[in-house]
Formats: C-alpha cells, sequence, structure tokens
C-alpha cells in the first residue's frame, strides 16, 4: 500500500506547469458535508408531526396553531429550508425541491398565524372551512407528489415519507375548500404517519452517517443499504487538499 507521501506525489505531478494550452490546470477542491436531509427530514417531522396531531383532534383546540406558530415556523420553516439550500449545493434535487419547498410553507403558516393573532386577517368559521388556505395545499399536493415520483427512482422509504405527505395535502385541500371536518381529521392522521416515517429516515440517516454502515435498513434499493452492518457510506476526504474539512467535522 503506497504511503501519503507517495499518494501526495502522483496527484501534484506535473502540475508545476500551471497551464496547458492556453487554459489553467483544473484543480478540485473537496467540501464534504452531512446529509442536509437529516435536519430538513427532522424539521418537517416535527413541525409536521405538533400540528397534525392538533389536526386530527389528538389534543387542543382549532386555536393551539396560534401557539404551534413558532415552534413550525422555526423548525419545520427555518431549519427546513436552510437544509434544502444545502441540498441544492450537494445536488439532491429531490431534497432541494421537497425541503425547499416545505420550508417554505411552514415559514408562511407562522407568518399568516402572527397575522390572525393580530386580527390583520379574520379567522374562518368554522375554522375548517378555509378554501383559501385550501389551495395552499393543492399546490404542495402537487409539488409534493412531483418529488415523490423522483423519490421512486431512489428510495423505497423517501417514497413513503413523500407519498403520505402529498395525500395529506390532497385530503387537507379537499376539507379546506369544501369544509369537511372529519376529512380534516383524517388528514391530520395522514400527516402523522409521513411524519412518522420522516423521523425513521432521520434515525437511519444518523446511523448510517456516524458508523458509515447501514444500522437499520435506509430503504434503498442497494441491498448493502438494507442489510444491518452494510458499509454504505465512504468518505471523501484528503487530509492534504483541504486540512481540516471532512466528513464528521
Amino acid at each position: 500500500m503506497s504511503t501519503l507521501e507517495e499518494r501526495r506525489a502522483r496527484a501534484f505531478a506535473g502540475v508545476e506547469d500551471a497551464w496547458e494550452d492556453g487554459f489553467a490546470r483544473p484543480r478540485v477542491f473537496l467540501q464534504p458535508i452531512a446529509a442536509p436531509s437529516i435536519l430538513g427530514l427532522a424539521g418537517f417531522a416535527g413541525a409536521t408531526f405538533v400540528v397534525a396531531s392538533n389536526l386530527a383532534g389528538w389534543w387542543g383546540t382549532p386555536t393551539s396553531g396560534l401557539t404551534l406558530a413558532p415552534f413550525a415556523a422555526m423548525f419545520g420553516g427555518l431549519a427546513q429550508f436552510a437544509a434544502g439550500m444545502w441540498a441544492y449545493k450537494a445536488r439532491d434535487g429531490i431534497a432541494t425541491l421537497a425541503h425547499g419547498t416545505w420550508g417554505s410553507f411552514w415559514m408562511a403558516y407562522g407568518l399568516l398565524n402572527i397575522l390572525l393573532a393580530t386580527h390583520v386577517l379574520a379567522a374562518p368559521t368554522p375554522w375548517y372551512h378555509n378554501p383559501a388556505v385550501g389551495f395552499w395545499f393543492f399546490a404542495l399536493a402537487i409539488t409534493t407528489g412531483i418529488a415523490m415520483l423522483a423519490a421512486m427512482t431512489e428510495s423505497i422509504l423517501l417514497t413513503g415519507v413523500l407519498a403520505t405527505l402529498a395525500a395529506g395535502s390532497g385530503i387537507l385541500a379537499g376539507a379546506y375548500i369544501y369544509g369537511s371536518h372529519g376529512w380534516a381529521q383524517v388528514a391530520g392522521w395522514v400527516f402523522v404517519v409521513s411524519a412518522g416515517f420522516a423521523w425513521y429516515a432521520v434515525m437511519a440517516m444518523v446511523l448510517a452517517g456516524t458508523t458509515g454502515r447501514a444500522i437499520i435498513p435506509l430503504g434503498k434499493y442497494k441491498k448493502a443499504a438494507n442489510v444491518p452492518g452494510g458499509h454504505v457510506i465512504r468518505p471523501i476526504q484528503l487530509e492534504w487538499a483541504e486540512p481540516g474539512v471532512k466528513q464528521g467535522q
């Protein structure tokens, strides 16, 4: 096996001449980052669970959303939106679309509740008949459905998260548009299931990220990703290229 010095010598072989045919030689800078969806899915799951469980009638009243709004806006909104932008850097189109969309929604949800609390907007009566917000969820269902179709090419687990999320959005859109309390509660249950899938995905991804192996099935199509002990992560890091920038920092 070659030594680090030998690998460094091979990597820098010929770079004394920085130009070739009038063009600068390309250089590669490694900036490994943790999977952005770890934060994105955690933010989505937390915000969705607390709001959806209230929506499903597990606890609280219809006005409890005013109390939940700050948490949803920060964790489900700001944190998830930031994860979507990091996913953009990681060239993960599905995560960029999903986290960017839902992060934006949760921030808008927080703003909406501020407007309701300050009486800038009048609260709908009954609360479950709100066609304007219903069309929010109609748009979310379409966008999430597109992300789900793309996810079907790489992960059963991610497909499950997005499928239940799209279904819940579609059901809630209809409930708000036509004023159905029962269907609003059904949508809450479906959202809770989606949050559960997301939390499982977060746990699987964190464990894989810290160990480099599949501890619990990741739901991907590669066999190693679903067999406990399967090697699924091989860190890309060159100590001599960018000191201190490596996976796990």
